[in-house]
């Protein structure tokens, strides 16, 4: 899936995460990667043509930083500041979600399951 960077006034945030980070994607195995042979940061840099993870240009996004963060509604994940945002590549950003899912389905929630305890 070819990701198209955002139009108008969110290009200026996602110029903003991508120079931040050197235009590299930021994880350090929150995806279940060590990333150990490129110094604990995964190498995707944004442009650069890969051959893992199914092969094509990288186009980096910007989304939150924190992996609990990613699991936010699109609405309150856009109006997190710059410091809160980081450039991921597409396998870092969809494999650090779905931990990020497994994570929260497998604590128990603190809100009781239904209206009255029978």
């Amino acid at each position: 899936m070819n990701r198209v960077p955002p139009l108008g006034d969110a290009q200026g945030l996602w110029k903003a995460v991508l120079a931040a980070a050197s235009g590299r994607c930021q994880c350090r195995g929150t995806c279940g990667t060590n990333h150990d042979k490129d110094g604990g940061r995964c190498p995707a840099a944004h442009g650069a043509y890969q051959t893992k993870h199914g092969r094509g240009w990288v186009r980096l996004i910007a989304a939150p930083a924190a992996p609990a963060d990613l699991l936010l509604p699109p609405h309150q994940a856009a109006a997190l500041p710059k410091r809160q945002l980081a450039a991921w590549c597409e396998h870092c950003h969809q494999a650090t979600r779905r931990a990020a899912d497994k994570t929260a389905q497998a604590t128990p929630s603190a809100e009781p399951d239904s209206l009255f305890d029978l």
